[in-house]
């Protein structure tokens, strides 16, 4: 079965479009209803009476935690998964599961190592990150319950990459789909019924989570599987260690930096503006995970076509992927700011009614979406370099955007011309337009060339 699953999945034949397409469509609907774990999360809990905005602004500072762990899955999906659809590319498939077997060891550790030093810092961490007397306690209560399930979080999300590199897009779409079901079912069960509040939230997440875990782990060990997990594979090595860590520091960078332009961006709100500047934010960001998610499922998608033909040495084929990307996803990109700049009152209204919140986040999504097309440039020209294994440059345009662009102008901007709160807001959009534009025009000087 796996002989005819690998010759299925022979990506160095037929349309590279409808390869891709093949791939990214799953992916799309996956990423999308990931989204749902945190999203559906924030609206429960936006709309509790009384103190709903509280707990919406105490999750929302919290946020910055969670994609610091899930930026630690990242490191082993998005570095081991690529490498995978290279060596398959060359026929290694030993070597691809040895790769595979590696990157669940060192999600392990990762996790473990992960929920110690959450327990033991989260409480000044989240104060860092924007808490306030008022939104503390439901941050804290937040985070004790979602560290205590951190391990299944990272298997499944960083696992599930493997699934998709092979090929079995459903596949991998439906570890997301299974999780997120389970999460809108469980989440109103622990929210209201059994009035645990911001506990329930998190214990609904961690629950759908832990079965997202296990239907990953049991696929890529049964038969249908094209590389499987065997036990001999998950002694680390440590050339392959190396190998997989440096390639996913793009997309754990990228993770990070955004987590760090968050706890900047959160910090600035409430020193400028208090807990209501925080509470639009969280909206905005949830917005934000909503509206890239296409963008990413779309550009993980055509990793392993990208990665397989650069690995079988179809060149051509490669080029004609790039530029297919680059066209679907500015095209997405723009009919999505058309929406955000037009109907930003009926977005919000979906977490949050109040009208005070209601004001501040409708001004504050136009700053921070004005330039967001600009975005599809970013995205293209890092799963380039993902997919071709170029780590350097990968890494280093995750870090000039967010980590040498965003938090400087975040940090600098409020104190020119007494922009103030509005400096915050209009950081997002420049580093937009310049990350963007520097990564793909890099791109296609180094990488197009050579192809």
């Amino acid at each position: 079965m796996s002989k005819i699953a690998a010759a299925n999945n022979d990506f160095s034949k037929g349309n590279m479009a409808e390869n891709i397409l093949r791939l990214s469509f799953p992916m799309i609907l996956a990423q999308l209803v990931n989204v749902l774990y945190n999203i559906v999360d924030r609206m429960y809990l936006g709309h509790m009476t009384g103190n709903g905005r509280l707990a919406l602004t105490g999750v929302g500072v919290a946020f910055p935690i969670i994609t610091i762990i899930n930026a630690f899955a990242n490191l082993c999906g998005s570095g081991g998964a690529p490498l995978c659809s290279i060596e398959r590319g060359r026929g290694e498939e030993r070597k691809a599961e040895e790769i595979m077997g590696n990157s669940l060891t060192l999600l392990i550790l990762f996790g473990i190592l992960l929920t110690a030093a959450g327990y033991l810092f989260k409480v000044p961490l989240l104060y860092l990150f924007g808490a306030s007397e008022q939104t503390i306690s439901y941050a804290n209560d937040y985070m004790n319950v979602y560290l205590a399930g951190n391990v299944f979080v990272m298997l499944g999300l960083g696992m599930n990459p493997f699934i998709e590199s092979q090929g079995f897009a459903r596949t991998g779409m439906l570890t997301v789909v299974i999780g997120a079901f389970l999460n809108l079912i469980l989440d109103p069960l622990f929210i209201f019924t059994f009035q645990l509040g911001v506990q329930g939230a998190a214990v609904a997440t961690i629950l759908s989570q832990m079965v997202s875990a296990a239907w990953v782990l049991i696929f890529l060990r049964s038969k249908r599987a094209i590389l499987k997990l065997r036990l001999s594979d998950l002694r680390l090595q440590a050339a392959l260690v190396k190998r997989i860590l440096a390639l996913g520091l793009s997309g754990f960078t990228m993770s990070v930096t955004n987590s760090l332009v968050q706890i900047f961006c959160n910090a600035s709100l409430q020193f400028y503006g208090g807990d209501l500047y925080v509470g639009a934010m969280t909206i905005i960001y949830s917005v934000r995970e909503v509206v890239q998610m296409p963008m990413q499922g779309f550009t993980q998608g055509a990793q392993p076509v990208l990665g397989y033909n650069y690995g079988a040495g179809q060149k051509k084929r490669v080029k004609e992927g790039i530029r297919f990307i680059t066209w679907v996803t500015l095209g997405y990109a723009l009919a999505v700011w058309a929406v955000l700049m037009l109907f930003p009152q009926t977005i919000v209204r979906l977490f949050n009614g109040e009208e005070q919140l209601m004001e501040v986040s409708v001004l504050s999504m136009r700053c921070h979406f004005a330039l967001f097309f600009f975005m599809a440039f970013q995205y293209v020209g890092q799963t380039v370099f993902v997919s071709l294994g170029k780590a350097k440059q990968a890494v280093f345009f995750s870090l000039f955007r967010k980590a040498l662009l965003g938090v400087p102008l975040i940090l600098l901007l409020p104190h020119l011309w007494n922009l103030g709160i509005y400096g915050v807001l209009i950081a997002e959009p420049i580093t937009n337009v310049v990350g963007g534009l520097a990564c793909y025009l890099t791109m296609m000087a180094v990488v197009w060339r050579k192809l």
